[in-house]
């Protein structure tokens, strides 16, 4: 609950003031008048102020998570829980920067009254809806007093994704399970026999052996690693020509993060300060739908470096940019991946062809739509 003075009223207050000190002062009645009157007004409007309804405020988001495009629907309730009849009020809809206007009429006890909203979602983001706050005030704006009667609540524009199902499969896969040149006592993949040693595990014994030798002989195994996929996008706005190629750069993101994730594969996303959510795909998109480009974002020259930095067991890299850097700009982004790891440097031109082209490594691949990524990614496994 606040009480707010707008700046007209502190206007009336001092042009009040100022007609009173003055008047008297000069003996100047029509400026006293002014003052007297203005003063009047004030006190008229502090009392229409006075009072507060008693309600039971409801705001419900039919789907909190939404796609670019779709709308996002929503219902306001509110429920008059006094023993009398209410009267007329303003309620405030705060929807991101906008904030919208809904009148409540007179509802009598018990009675409720609903409001439907659409909120648009043309471009990915994270809007705040709320709080649900109600007016008292009076007709000249000059003081208002406000009561809140909801918590905000967010809802995500998800970027657009594209089904990946078969297309990611061969690069992320390649390395699944790649075994290591590292030996150890128990693992998944048979690799020798050597002589038992006091201490060692006799559910490692091969029996078999230890028979046809006389001697115990322990089974060996190779150190194998399991894939960690390192999705690594630029949030420098000086790799970005336009808005439009930061949404496709997210947009690859998000596809190749959700397909990694709906196979059950290790994930790190690294966009902005920090990491990004990667347990589920929802909470991959909520987080998603937050980025934005700062100032202080690495550009794809410093990607590689965060990556070994952040997930220094990724054995798949991918480095997502817009079309400003040059070529030289992506191979050094990739210049410090970990040697041995597969890297794909992706740049995102709105309109260009796909390309991919691959030296031992590394990829260096240019997409122009998000349709083109299944293509894409094709071509980087081929």
């Amino acid at each position: 609950m606040g009480l707010r003075i707008s700046p007209v009223g502190w206007g009336a207050v001092a042009v009040a003031a100022l007609g009173l000190v003055l008047g008297r002062w000069f003996g100047w009645l029509e400026l006293a008048a002014v003052g007297a009157g203005l003063t009047a007004v004030l006190v008229v409007s502090m009392l229409m102020t006075v009072g507060r309804a008693r309600y039971a405020v409801t705001l419900d988001m039919a789907d909190r998570r939404v796609k670019v495009g779709e709308r996002a629907l929503g219902r306001l309730e509110v429920r008059n829980v006094a023993r009398r009849r209410s009267l007329p009020s303003r309620v405030e809809l705060p929807v991101g920067a906008v904030v919208a206007e809904l009148a409540v009429p007179a509802l009598a006890p018990g009675a409720e009254h609903d409001d439907l909203f659409a909120i648009p979602t043309t471009r990915r983001a994270v809007i705040v809806v709320g709080p649900v706050r109600s007016v008292r005030g009076d007709p000249f704006g000059l003081v208002r007093r406000s009561v809140r009667w909801t918590r905000p609540a967010e809802v995500f524009v998800h970027p657009l994704v594209v089904s990946l199902a078969g297309a990611s499969s061969g690069l992320l896969r390649d390395l699944e399970g790649q075994a290591t040149r590292d030996l150890s006592d128990s693992d998944l993949s048979f690799h020798a026999l050597r002589d038992y040693v006091a201490g060692d595990d006799r559910r490692y014994i091969h029996w078999r052996t230890t028979a046809r030798r006389g001697s115990l002989m322990v089974k060996q195994f190779e150190d194998t690693r399991r894939t960690t996929t390192a999705l690594a996008l630029a949030t420098d706005p000086r790799d970005y020509a336009d808005d439009d190629e930061l949404e496709l750069a997210v947009s690859v993101i998000a596809s190749v993060g959700v397909q990694t994730i709906r196979e059950e594969r290790d994930l790190v996303v690294l966009a902005g300060p920090g990491k990004l959510r990667a347990e589920t795909p929802p909470l991959l998109l909520d987080d998603c739908s937050g980025i934005a480009l700062s100032s202080a974002g690495a550009g794809v020259t410093l990607l590689g470096r965060r990556v070994v930095r952040e997930a220094p067991e990724a054995s798949v890299a991918m480095l997502v940019t817009g079309s400003v850097p040059s070529d030289a700009d992506l191979r050094l982004g990739a210049r410090h991946v970990t040697t041995g790891t597969r890297t794909v440097v992706v740049r995102c031109e709105r309109g260009a062809e796909v390309s991919v082209r691959t030296q031992g490594s590394l990829s260096l691949a240019t997409i122009g739509q998000l349709d083109d990524l299944p293509r894409l990614l094709r071509r980087v496994t081929a």
